[in-house]
């Protein structure tokens, strides 16, 4: 694929990660105690790259990084994953839009990294309630993550603790932030790392890109 053709990507994101709740890089600010560790899930509901289509395929990376990555700390090092169900087209196509050479917001967010330790294709579970009650993803034997929505002494029944508009939202401008509480956040030698968080912060944010 020489030439980027028209693409777009929508579906849900969610990260659990190891800020106090709740987690301060939401709002263009430095993590918990300036540094972050934790897993990002992308579901793909729907999604089309130049004829190619991506429906209900998976990406999964795990990220640490120090400072505050809004203000230009590039400091962030990533590892992907990517469903293993997707063919060849369906790997290549997701891999130039996540690097961001397909344009769109991942062009810009790829500035924050300093190392990509890798990609690898593995079998991806993502879980997500209609009514955002809890959002989880799984990697067999190397990635564990899950939170349940944020709620408490007066919230509505069934209401979700959300944030319009947030300054530093990793899927892009515009789109509402779900706040949860991560009940699993481990991996286990994931690209090199290895992590065991719980009772930390969670988002989730839909996310709506196009491109080039």
């Amino acid at each position: 694929m020489s030439a980027v053709p028209k693409w777009t990507l929508k579906g849900d994101w969610f990260d659990v990660c190891n800020c106090n709740i709740p987690c301060p890089c939401e709002f263009a600010q430095a993590p918990t105690d300036d540094h972050c560790e934790g897993v990002l899930a992308w579901h793909v509901r729907s999604g089309e790259f130049g004829g190619v289509r991506l429906d209900d395929l998976n990406v999964v990376a795990v990220a640490c990084f120090d400072g505050n990555v809004w203000e230009g700390a590039q400091t962030m090092r990533v590892g992907m994953y990517i469903d293993e169900r997707a063919d060849e087209r369906q790997r290549e196509a997701l891999q130039i839009v996540f690097s961001g050479r397909a344009g769109g917001f991942m062009e810009s967010f790829s500035h924050l990294i300093c190392e990509m330790r890798g990609v690898e294709y593995v079998p991806i579970q993502f879980e997500i309630a209609d009514d955002l009650a809890y959002w989880r993803a799984s990697i067999p034997g190397k990635v564990e993550a899950a939170a349940e929505a944020l709620t408490g002494p007066t919230t509505p029944p069934g209401a979700r603790v959300q944030l319009l508009n947030p300054p530093g939202s990793e899927v892009g401008p515009g789109q509402i932030a779900t706040w949860g509480r991560t009940t699993v956040n481990t991996t286990t030698g994931a690209h090199g790392f290895t992590w065991n968080w719980a009772g930390k912060s969670s988002k989730h944010i839909p996310f709506d890109w196009q491109g080039p």
